[in-house]
Protein backbone atom coordinates (compact mmCIF):
# COMPACT_ATOMS: atom_id res chain seq x y z
CA UNK A 1 0.00 0.00 0.00
CA UNK A 2 1.28 3.40 -0.27
CA UNK A 3 -1.20 6.02 1.26
CA UNK A 4 0.94 9.59 2.13
CA UNK A 5 3.35 11.63 0.10
CA UNK A 6 5.98 14.08 0.67
CA UNK A 7 6.68 16.11 -2.31
CA UNK A 8 9.22 18.89 -2.05
CA UNK A 9 11.05 19.39 -5.62
CA UNK A 10 9.65 22.87 -6.99
CA UNK A 11 7.25 22.54 -9.95
CA UNK A 12 9.28 24.33 -12.74
CA UNK A 13 12.42 21.49 -11.60
CA UNK A 14 9.83 18.41 -11.96
CA UNK A 15 8.72 19.85 -15.41
CA UNK A 16 12.75 19.72 -16.30
CA UNK A 17 13.40 16.31 -14.72
CA UNK A 18 10.38 15.05 -16.88
CA UNK A 19 11.37 17.32 -20.25
CA UNK A 20 7.28 17.83 -19.78
CA UNK A 21 5.35 21.04 -20.29
CA UNK A 22 3.73 21.85 -17.13
CA UNK A 23 0.23 22.99 -16.11
CA UNK A 24 -0.78 26.19 -14.89
CA UNK A 25 -2.65 24.48 -11.50
CA UNK A 26 -0.28 22.70 -10.36
CA UNK A 27 -0.35 21.34 -6.46
CA UNK A 28 1.82 23.71 -4.48
CA UNK A 29 5.13 22.22 -2.91
CA UNK A 30 6.88 22.21 -0.75
CA UNK A 31 4.21 19.63 0.92
CA UNK A 32 4.89 16.85 3.54
CA UNK A 33 1.53 15.36 3.89
CA UNK A 34 0.33 14.61 0.88
CA UNK A 35 -2.97 12.23 1.56
CA UNK A 36 -5.05 10.82 -0.55
CA UNK A 37 -8.25 12.56 -2.18
CA UNK A 38 -6.21 15.88 -3.29
CA UNK A 39 -4.90 16.73 -6.01
CA UNK A 40 -0.86 15.31 -7.00
CA UNK A 41 1.90 15.36 -9.47
CA UNK A 42 1.65 13.31 -12.47
CA UNK A 43 3.44 13.02 -15.83
CA UNK A 44 1.25 11.71 -18.77
CA UNK A 45 2.23 11.67 -22.64
CA UNK A 46 -1.04 11.16 -25.22
CA UNK A 47 1.31 11.82 -28.28
CA UNK A 48 1.71 15.57 -28.09
CA UNK A 49 4.66 15.30 -25.53
CA UNK A 50 4.63 14.69 -22.16
CA UNK A 51 2.76 16.89 -19.95
CA UNK A 52 3.29 17.48 -16.09
CA UNK A 53 -0.66 18.10 -14.76
CA UNK A 54 -2.64 17.62 -11.19
CA UNK A 55 -4.72 14.57 -10.96
CA UNK A 56 -6.72 13.48 -8.11
CA UNK A 57 -5.66 10.73 -5.69
CA UNK A 58 -8.58 8.05 -5.87
CA UNK A 59 -8.84 6.66 -9.27
CA UNK A 60 -12.62 7.01 -9.94
CA UNK A 61 -14.17 4.39 -12.14
CA UNK A 62 -16.92 5.46 -15.03
CA UNK A 63 -19.72 3.93 -12.82
CA UNK A 64 -19.44 5.57 -10.02
CA UNK A 65 -22.23 8.18 -10.01
CA UNK A 66 -20.73 10.41 -7.49
CA UNK A 67 -17.21 10.63 -6.15
CA UNK A 68 -18.05 8.97 -2.71
CA UNK A 69 -20.37 6.36 -4.64
CA UNK A 70 -17.48 3.11 -3.85
CA UNK A 71 -14.37 2.52 -1.97
CA UNK A 72 -11.47 4.92 -2.37
CA UNK A 73 -9.11 3.55 -4.91
CA UNK A 74 -5.48 5.03 -4.25
CA UNK A 75 -3.79 2.17 -5.23
CA UNK A 76 -3.75 -0.61 -8.02
CA UNK A 77 -2.07 -3.97 -7.01
CA UNK A 78 0.21 -4.84 -10.12
CA UNK A 79 -1.12 -8.47 -9.45
CA UNK A 80 -4.49 -7.83 -10.60
CA UNK A 81 -4.38 -4.80 -12.47
CA UNK A 82 -4.98 -6.10 -15.83
CA UNK A 83 -8.28 -8.11 -15.04
CA UNK A 84 -9.84 -5.38 -12.90
CA UNK A 85 -13.07 -4.17 -14.70
CA UNK A 86 -11.61 -0.93 -12.84
CA UNK A 87 -8.14 -0.66 -14.02
CA UNK A 88 -7.84 -2.56 -16.99
CA UNK A 89 -8.52 -0.19 -19.77
CA UNK A 90 -6.29 2.36 -17.85
CA UNK A 91 -3.90 -0.16 -17.45
CA UNK A 92 -3.56 -0.45 -21.40
CA UNK A 93 -4.12 2.94 -22.31
CA UNK A 94 -3.44 5.59 -19.87
CA UNK A 95 -0.34 5.38 -17.72
CA UNK A 96 1.23 8.18 -15.89
CA UNK A 97 4.54 8.62 -13.39
CA UNK A 98 3.97 10.25 -9.92
CA UNK A 99 6.85 11.93 -8.85
CA UNK A 100 7.68 12.15 -5.37
CA UNK A 101 10.43 12.63 -2.32
CA UNK A 102 9.34 10.15 -0.13
CA UNK A 103 6.41 8.08 1.01
CA UNK A 104 4.95 7.22 4.35
CA UNK A 105 4.14 3.36 5.69
CA UNK A 106 3.16 2.37 9.39
CA UNK A 107 3.82 -0.49 11.76
CA UNK A 108 2.48 -1.03 14.60
CA UNK A 109 3.06 -2.23 18.22
CA UNK A 110 1.87 -5.12 20.58
CA UNK A 111 -0.52 -2.19 21.76
CA UNK A 112 -1.85 -1.58 18.64
CA UNK A 113 0.44 2.20 18.48
CA UNK A 114 0.96 3.06 15.02
CA UNK A 115 4.51 3.66 14.07
CA UNK A 116 5.36 6.24 11.09
CA UNK A 117 7.96 5.44 8.75
CA UNK A 118 9.15 7.67 6.06
CA UNK A 119 11.19 6.06 2.95
CA UNK A 120 12.73 7.80 0.30
CA UNK A 121 15.78 7.01 -2.21
CA UNK A 122 18.92 6.79 -1.04
CA UNK A 123 20.75 8.79 -3.65
CA UNK A 124 18.43 11.76 -3.03
CA UNK A 125 16.49 11.67 -6.52
CA UNK A 126 13.13 11.54 -6.85
CA UNK A 127 10.89 8.71 -6.39
CA UNK A 128 8.95 8.02 -9.24
CA UNK A 129 5.63 6.20 -9.12
CA UNK A 130 3.61 4.13 -11.50
CA UNK A 131 0.56 5.20 -12.13
CA UNK A 132 -2.78 4.43 -13.95
CA UNK A 133 -4.79 7.71 -14.34
CA UNK A 134 -8.83 8.08 -16.07
CA UNK A 135 -11.49 11.01 -16.60
CA UNK A 136 -14.52 10.78 -14.90
CA UNK A 137 -17.22 13.11 -15.61
CA UNK A 138 -20.90 13.30 -13.95
CA UNK A 139 -23.51 15.98 -14.43
CA UNK A 140 -21.01 18.54 -15.90
CA UNK A 141 -18.03 17.68 -13.26
CA UNK A 142 -15.06 16.39 -14.81
CA UNK A 143 -12.22 15.21 -12.02
CA UNK A 144 -8.86 13.51 -14.03
CA UNK A 145 -7.98 10.75 -11.06
CA UNK A 146 -5.51 8.66 -10.54
CA UNK A 147 -3.73 5.42 -8.53
CA UNK A 148 -0.11 4.42 -7.65
CA UNK A 149 0.53 1.22 -8.87
CA UNK A 150 1.89 -1.43 -5.70
CA UNK A 151 3.82 -4.89 -5.78
CA UNK A 152 4.88 -7.10 -3.12
CA UNK A 153 7.45 -5.60 -1.06
CA UNK A 154 11.10 -6.27 -1.48
CA UNK A 155 13.07 -7.99 1.82
CA UNK A 156 13.82 -4.02 3.01
CA UNK A 157 10.50 -2.67 2.80
CA UNK A 158 9.00 -6.12 3.72
CA UNK A 159 10.35 -4.89 7.35
CA UNK A 160 7.51 -2.50 7.60
CA UNK A 161 5.13 -3.33 5.12
CA UNK A 162 4.07 -6.24 2.94
CA UNK A 163 3.34 -3.92 -0.41
CA UNK A 164 4.80 -1.18 -1.73
CA UNK A 165 4.56 1.33 -4.43
CA UNK A 166 6.06 0.34 -7.94
CA UNK A 167 9.13 2.82 -8.34
CA UNK A 168 10.42 3.00 -11.83
CA UNK A 169 14.27 4.35 -12.80
CA UNK A 170 14.60 7.23 -15.29
CA UNK A 171 15.31 4.48 -18.32
CA UNK A 172 11.94 2.81 -17.84
CA UNK A 173 9.42 6.33 -17.63
CA UNK A 174 9.15 6.07 -21.17
CA UNK A 175 8.34 1.91 -21.62
CA UNK A 176 5.61 2.95 -19.30
CA UNK A 177 4.33 5.67 -20.17
CA UNK A 178 4.17 3.95 -23.75
CA UNK A 179 6.65 6.14 -25.93
CA UNK A 180 9.21 3.00 -26.15
CA UNK A 181 6.64 0.10 -27.11
CA UNK A 182 4.98 -2.62 -25.02
CA UNK A 183 6.03 -4.44 -22.45
CA UNK A 184 5.33 -2.10 -19.25
CA UNK A 185 3.99 -5.28 -17.49
CA UNK A 186 7.03 -5.82 -16.69
CA UNK A 187 8.04 -3.24 -14.51
CA UNK A 188 5.16 -3.78 -11.74
CA UNK A 189 8.25 -5.46 -10.44
CA UNK A 190 9.53 -4.42 -6.45
CA UNK A 191 12.20 -1.97 -6.07
CA UNK A 192 15.77 -2.87 -6.41
CA UNK A 193 17.13 -3.71 -2.34
CA UNK A 194 19.55 -0.91 -2.53
CA UNK A 195 16.72 2.23 -4.12
CA UNK A 196 15.05 2.82 -0.71
CA UNK A 197 15.66 3.64 2.89
CA UNK A 198 13.98 4.09 5.78
CA UNK A 199 13.82 5.84 9.06
CA UNK A 200 11.23 6.25 11.84
CA UNK A 201 9.81 9.85 12.08
CA UNK A 202 6.97 11.36 14.46
CA UNK A 203 3.16 10.13 14.86
CA UNK A 204 1.92 13.64 14.96
CA UNK A 205 2.17 12.57 10.77
CA UNK A 206 -0.90 10.07 11.49
CA UNK A 207 -2.95 12.84 11.40
CA UNK A 208 -3.99 14.12 7.65
CA UNK A 209 -3.61 17.63 9.32
CA UNK A 210 -0.12 17.92 10.21
CA UNK A 211 2.46 19.44 8.05
CA UNK A 212 5.99 21.05 7.55
CA UNK A 213 9.57 19.61 7.10
CA UNK A 214 9.84 17.83 10.38
CA UNK A 215 7.31 15.77 9.88
CA UNK A 216 10.33 13.55 8.01
CA UNK A 217 13.19 14.45 10.51
CA UNK A 218 13.96 11.04 11.62
CA UNK A 219 13.47 10.29 15.40
CA UNK A 220 14.53 7.59 17.57
CA UNK A 221 13.20 4.26 17.77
Amino acid sequence: MCGRLAVTLPNDAMAQIFAASPANNLPAVPNFNVCPTVNIHAVFNEGEGRKLVPMRWGFLPHWYKKLNDGPLLINARAETIAEKPAFRAACRERRCLIPATGFYEWTKTEEGARLPWYITPKDGEPCVFAGIWQDWEKEGERIRSVAIVTTGANEMMSNIHKRMPVSLAPNEWGLWLGEDGKGAAQLMVPAPEDRFQAHRVDPKVNSNRASGPELIEPIED
